[in-house]
């Protein structure tokens, strides 16, 4: 074994005992500003968004099954594939459970996709995810070879995790949908500004984090790199396999494809923190793909933008 290989090995076996400092203050604060994210997303969200489930069922359910179903599935066999360490293959798999962003509405908009099937998506999809994120991620975590281990060792109760879930998502989502219907002018105008706020605060908890355990960072930032890559790459090609592969039109295609592949992982950091208490590979895998997505996604969308002809299409049934 060369001296490169015994570093790497270290370092692999030592990540699963490295846990990420931040502060009980700081862990409000983060809960605080997704909460304000998730409101400035229902802000913009009308009561018309979920009723555009009865009139295109079909392509909102193939996003449902990509995203609940698929998607961790696939990451899970992708965990076993990679021979990732516990840690990191419990945060590849929170990455997964966790629910799409509203950047995807903006990557969706950016790519000249179908931006009302990706609302309404969003908006699915997060109101479901109260009920289906601690179910989902107990399930594929436990039977995680590599995560199972660590599972144990913490009191991840379904019941605990869906009422901090709710109270991160639930309550300012309804609130935000509600202020819409009744004062859609306000909602309008607030949105324009709490979405780019929040966002940015996140953008500069998460940078903030990484400065306060740069030496953390640095020393095993390596070991998920290729996996948030891989597993982001993957969750791309699910999106656009399943609509194309459902016969769904190019812009629904664009939109399939980031709202499988965009995920609102600062919610997956709140949980990081709040029930694994910081775990090394966990906290990394979900701050760097919470950067790295919007960077893919930015990418994806420009190219998608000047090769992609915008002619009309028929509308998904």
């Amino acid at each position: 074994m060369t001296l490169l290989t015994a570093q790497v090995a270290t370092l692999v076996t030592d990540i699963d005992d490295v846990n990420i400092e931040f502060s009980s203050g700081a862990s409000t604060v983060l809960k605080v500003v997704i909460a304000t994210i998730l409101f400035g997303i229902a802000l913009d969200i009308k009561v018309s968004d979920f009723t555009a489930v009865l009139r295109r069922p079909f392509p909102i359910l193939v996003g449902i099954v990509a995203q609940f179903l698929l998607l961790p599935a696939l990451t899970l066999l992708l965990t076993i594939a990679l021979d990732v360490r516990g840690s990191i293959a419990l945060g590849m798999i929170l990455v997964a459970c966790c629910p799409p962003g509203n950047v995807s509405n903006i990557l969706t908009h950016r790519a000249r996709g179908d931006v009302a099937l990706s609302v309404s998506m969003t908006a699915i999809s997060n109101l479901l995810t109260i009920v289906m994120l601690p179910v989902n991620f107990a399930f594929w975590a436990g039977l995680s070879p590599a995560g199972d281990d660590l599972l144990r060792d913490v009191d991840l109760d379904p019941v605990k995790t869906f009422l901090e879930i709710a109270l991160v998502i639930g309550l300012p989502f309804i609130a935000g949908v509600t202020i819409n219907r009744l004062w859609p002018r306000v909602a309008h105008r607030a949105h324009r500004v709490v979405g780019p706020v929040s966002f940015v605060l996140l953008l500069l908890i998460i940078v903030l984090a990484f400065i306060g355990n740069w030496d953390i960072f640095t020393n095993y930032i390596t070991l998920v790199l290729l996996a948030v890559f891989v597993q982001h790459l993957m969750a791309l090609g699910l999106g656009y396999g399943v609509a194309r592969g459902t016969g769904l039109p190019s812009k629904s295609r664009k939109a399939m494809t980031f709202e499988v592949s965009v995920r609102n992982t600062g919610l997956g950091l709140v949980l990081v923190f709040a029930y694994f208490d910081g775990l090394g590979g966990m906290a990394l895998v979900a701050a760097w793909w919470g950067l790295y997505d919007i960077l893919a996604g930015l990418v994806v969308a420009e190219l998608w933008k000047r090769r992609t002809a915008d002619v009309p299409e028929q509308v998904a049934v």
